[in-house]
C-alpha cells in the first residue's frame, strides 16, 4: 500500500500523459485553458499539451500526498518534502518555459540528492543516515551498514544517469513509459538484491 502510495504522483503522470495523448487537440486546448496563464508567454505550443498537462497533474498529485498526510496528522517524510520540493521546482520550470527538458531532468535529480544526503551524512557528520532510519528494522555487523550505504550511493548516482541518457536519446513517449516501469523496475530488482545480500549477515548477527 505504501509502494501505491509513493508511486501516485509517477502514475498520474504516467496515466495523464496516455490519455492526452489519445486526445492530442483537446488535450492542447485544456492545457491553453489550464496552463496557458502559467507560461511566460501564454501560449502552449503544438505537440506540448500532453506532457504539460502530465507535469501539471503530477504536481498537484504530490502536493495532495502531503496535505493528505498533514489533514490525518501523520508525519510527512522528509524524503516527500525533497519530492515534492524537486517537482514544484523542475516541473513549474517546464510549465513556465513550456519545456520537457526540466521534468526530465526531475528524477536525476532527486536521486542525485538523495546520494547528496547520505554522502554529506557520512563525510561531514559521520553518521550512516541509513542505519539511522533503518536500524530498528534491521541487525547486522557495522561494517555491513558502511557497505550498504555505499551502494546506495552508488546506485542512486547510476540511476539517475541512467534516466539522462534514455531521457534524451528517445522520442518523449518511450521516456514516460521508462519513468514507471524502467526506473522503478530497476529500484526493485536492486532492492531485491540488496535484501538477498543481507539476508545472510541478519542471520549471522541474530546466531
Amino acid at each position: 500500500m505504501k509502494l501505491l502510495f509513493d508511486l501516485f504522483p509517477v502514475i498520474l503522470f504516467f496515466v495523464a500523459f496516455k490519455v492526452a495523448g489519445i486526445y492530442p487537440d483537446a488535450s492542447l486546448a485544456l492545457a491553453q485553458s489550464w496552463l496557458g496563464p502559467l507560461m511566460f508567454d501564454g501560449t502552449v505550443p503544438a505537440g506540448q499539451g500532453a506532457i504539460l498537462l502530465a507535469t501539471a497533474v503530477a504536481i498537484v498529485a504530490s502536493l495532495l500526498q502531503v496535505g493528505w498526510l498533514l489533514a490525518r496528522r501523520k508525519t510527512v517524510d522528509p524524503m516527500l518534502w525533497i519530492s515534492v520540493a524537486v517537482i514544484i521546482v523542475f516541473g513549474g520550470a517546464t510549465i513556465w518555459l513550456h519545456d520537457e527538458t526540466f521534468i526530465k531532468w526531475k528524477p536525476s535529480i532527486l536521486y542525485w540528492l538523495f546520494a547528496s544526503l547520505l554522502l554529506g551524512g557520512r563525510l561531514l557528520f559521520q553518521r550512516n543516515l541509513l542505519r539511522s532510519v533503518l536500524g530498528k528494522q534491521l541487525t547486522v555487523p557495522e561494517v555491513i551498514w558502511e557497505r550498504l550505504l555505499w551502494m546506495w550511493i552508488a546506485f542512486f548516482v547510476a540511476i539517475g544517469g541512467v534516466n539522462l541518457v534514455v531521457a534524451f536519446n528517445v522520442p518523449t513517449e518511450t521516456w514516460v513509459n521508462f519513468k514507471l516501469f524502467g526506473l522503478m523496475g530497476i529500484t526493485l530488482a536492486f532492492t531485491l538484491g540488496i535484501g538477498f545480500w543481507l539476508a545472510r549477515y541478519m542471520n549471522e548477527a541474530t546466531e
